[in-house]
């Protein structure tokens, strides 16, 4: 599996805002500094996080970003799917899309079971869970 950067930048920002104090919103610029991201490349994935109501916002010197909604109700996978799409792909199409033949024929159902269980652990974890894992012991 491939995690693309836009992804793990996206990731990484929402992080910050789950664990940010409630009612506070937090700079574009903070949110890169501080995870090391590049801002423009950031931005651009904040305003696709906004269509996707997973971030709020608001301009001016009291302005920054929100979790759109509380950290426990959003999970790994609804970040993946507002930046990416669909969580998993053969060659741009869809698993159920594909066809194989002869020796191969089987590779079909592997992708299946591959996206189903990928899908299954990005559900499973939600923003608060990542933070909550990020600041425990280990």
């Amino acid at each position: 599996m491939r995690v693309s950067a836009k992804v793990d930048y996206a990731l990484r920002a929402l992080a910050e805002l789950a664990a940010a104090p409630p009612g506070e919103p937090v700079k574009g610029e903070q949110l890169a500094t501080t995870q090391e991201i590049p801002l423009n490349f950031l931005e651009n994935i904040l305003l696709e996080l906004r269509r996707s109501e997973l971030v709020a916002s608001r301009r001016g010197a009291d302005g920054g970003y929100w979790l759109g909604r509380p950290a426990a109700e959003i999970s790994l996978a609804d970040v993946v799917r507002a930046v990416e799409g669909p969580n998993a792909n053969v060659r741009g199409s869809r698993p159920e899309d594909v066809a194989y033949t002869g020796a191969a024929t089987a590779l079909h159902d592997v992708w299946i079971e591959l996206r189903a269980s990928m899908r299954g652990v990005l559900e499973e974890i939600s923003l608060a869970d990542l933070v909550e894992r990020s600041t425990s012991p280990r």
